[in-house]
């Protein structure tokens, strides 16, 4: 495998892992209503799992409420169940036609504890990144071991690694220092 292709891999990688990472702090709850807190919950629809944004519309009108309105009436208890039953620790209210989720303030306690686990998510997905970059450092060692490349190409890839990685953990901190600051905000 050429130098490129192993340094493209790595690239590719890597964005990958921020985007998880970006994926999982969406799902993290900070007080504030977001849609994507409930892209996780799964509902029986008739005998399948199904993303509870399929079959209903999920808008947020408060900054602390999100409303569910399912395209059938008979859904809606099958979707609090879910909800009920889902690590949100919401309590759904419905009127017949839609539920309504008020999300309650988040106390200072709470917010330091979110916070953690944000920077937690963030260090794993930084480890990740490294990871992935020893692994495009050894391929590169072994195609300069196969004499395939010179030791100057060998000391650019791995420079080229290094940046790679560099930029991604950059990304990742930055996806974590946004998220603390939403999870901060009052």
């Amino acid at each position: 495998m050429p130098m490129k292709a192993i340094l493209n891999t790595a690239k590719e990688k890597m964005n990958k892992s921020s985007a998880v990472y970006q994926r999982d702090m969406q799902t993290l709850r900070a007080g504030r209503a977001n849609p994507q807190l409930l892209d996780r919950i799964t509902v029986d629809y008739y005998g399948t799992p199904t993303p509870i944004n399929q079959v209903g519309n999920v808008s947020s009108p408060e900054p602390r409420m999100l409303v569910i309105a399912p395209w059938e009436s008979s859904m809606i208890k099958e979707i609090e169940k879910a909800i009920q039953k889902s690590d949100l620790g919401l309590n759904p209210s419905n009127d017949g036609k839609i539920i309504r989720l008020v999300f309650p303030e988040l106390n200072e306690e709470r917010r330091k504890e979110l916070t953690k686990v944000a920077r937690k998510g963030a260090e794993e997905a930084k480890v990740a990144i490294r990871a992935i970059r020893r692994d495009a450092i050894e391929q590169i060692k072994k195609l300069k071991k196969d004499s395939a490349i010179t030791e100057d190409d060998q000391r650019k890839g791995e420079d080229e690694a290094q940046k790679l990685t560099d930029k991604a953990i950059k990304d990742v901190d930055a996806i974590c220092a946004a998220k603390e600051k939403e999870i901060m905000e009052i």
